[in-house]
């Protein structure tokens, strides 16, 4: 999602493709009917369920630190459960059931808490991983942390020794993938959102004095231009391999606005705020490539092994993306989420991408997210 840039005067307007094709979403409707529509296609739901599970999701994520205090420590994670239309929380001990029920949240009982698995991965991140590696994160429903390798490189003897290493840290369990995750910048085409050199990427979202986007598309002092090729501004900040984040000040006519582009797909979503949604979460992101698209949020804090070199505390989605969909923006509703960092497959065959989180980002960097 391109969020937020609009022209440098009145006589430049939007790229067409950016146009909006209705109003945005009200502060108390769930959503806009086209982003409505969008969730139907791509998440198979009829209008009804659309809705519905956009009021759930909204309610878990309310609910996640209350129940995460009444779990206590023997929190294991928390998810939220699409049949259900709930949180679920894990649990180590029995007696904190009662509790975290209180709250309204669903209770799974497991063996291993939150702590021990996060112990666990950062161990993990420590080894050094090889290419036929693909990531690994903390899966609180397994109560196990899940290390992916790449199929046509399971048998590597680097791969095989990494996993054994891996296993030694707690409970790992290994599941294979088909391709390695690659970053999804792109070389230049003409009316997309923001260039640097001959790399193009998207915008994520706006904060105050400028936007956040992805790490690897240019370095700190790297000058950034717009769709319409005039300067917008510099990177201010910007970190990759490690991690995938970086900020873009905003000035030379340019100005920010709490607004995601729906690329005529969708209407253009207002973003009101960043409350992070749970695992099984709905999530729809936009990019200058591949425009609009949906998934669900499949895990979260997971490291990623891209061939420059491991980023950590990645949300992994099944939301397809391409190149050139890059520092795009993730949103949940009206609530942004992170901006794309990257994935494997097409939009064509499908596939999986990773976002690094937007709060981290604005905590880095003591940013304020431009809210509506």
């Amino acid at each position: 999602m391109c969020a937020l840039l609009i022209g440098t005067a009145a006589s430049v307007g939007l790229p067409s493709a950016a146009a909006a094709d209705s109003p945005s979403p009200t502060a108390t409707a769930p959503a806009s009917s086209s982003l409505l529509t969008a969730m139907q296609k791509d998440l198979g739901l009829s209008k009804p369920e659309a809705v519905k599970r956009l009021a759930a999701e909204k309610k878990a994520a309310a609910l996640q630190g209350m129940a995460r205090n009444a779990a206590g420590a023997s929190f294991g994670g928390a998810w939220y459960d699409v049949t259900a239309g709930k949180l679920t929380v894990a649990v180590t001990d029995k007696a904190k059931a009662g509790a975290v029920r209180a709250t309204g949240a669903d209770v799974r009982f497991v063996t291993h808490t939150e702590r021990q698995l996060d112990s666990a991965k950062k161990k993990i991140d420590a080894l050094k991983a090889p290419s036929g590696v693909s990531s690994w994160h903390v899966d609180p429903q397994a109560s196990r942390v899940i290390v992916n390798v790449v199929a046509s490189r399971s048998g590597d003897n680097d791969v095989r020794a990494f996993v054994a290493q891996a296993a030694k840290t707690g409970p790992v369990t290994v599941q294979q993938v088909s391709e390695a995750p690659r970053t999804l910048s792109a070389g230049t085409v003409g009316g997309d959102p923001y260039y640097t050199g001959n790399v193009r990427c998207s915008i994520g979202f706006s904060v105050y004095g400028g936007f956040v986007s992805a790490g690897h598309c240019g370095q700190t002092g790297a000058a950034v231009s717009g769709w319409d090729g005039s300067a917008i501004g510099n990177f201010q900040g910007s970190s990759f391999p490690g991690n995938d984040y970086s900020w873009v000040n905003v000035g030379n006519g340019w100005w920010t606005v709490p607004v995601v582009l729906g690329w005529g797909t969708v209407s253009d979503q207002l973003v009101r705020g960043s409350a992070v949604a749970p695992i099984g979460a709905s999530i729809c992101r936009s990019g200058s490539t591949s425009h609009w698209h949906c998934g669900n949020v499949l895990a979260t804090n997971e490291t990623v092994n891209y061939s420059q070199g491991a980023v950590y505390e990645m949300t992994k989605t099944s939301v397809c993306a391409e190149p050139g969909d890059s520092g795009g923006s993730f949103i949940s509703g009206d609530q942004a989420q992170g901006v794309t960092s990257g994935g494997w497959g097409n939009c064509s065959s499908g596939g999986e991408t990773w976002h690094q989180p937007i709060n981290e980002i604005l905590n880095r960097y003591g940013l304020t997210l431009h809210t509506a």
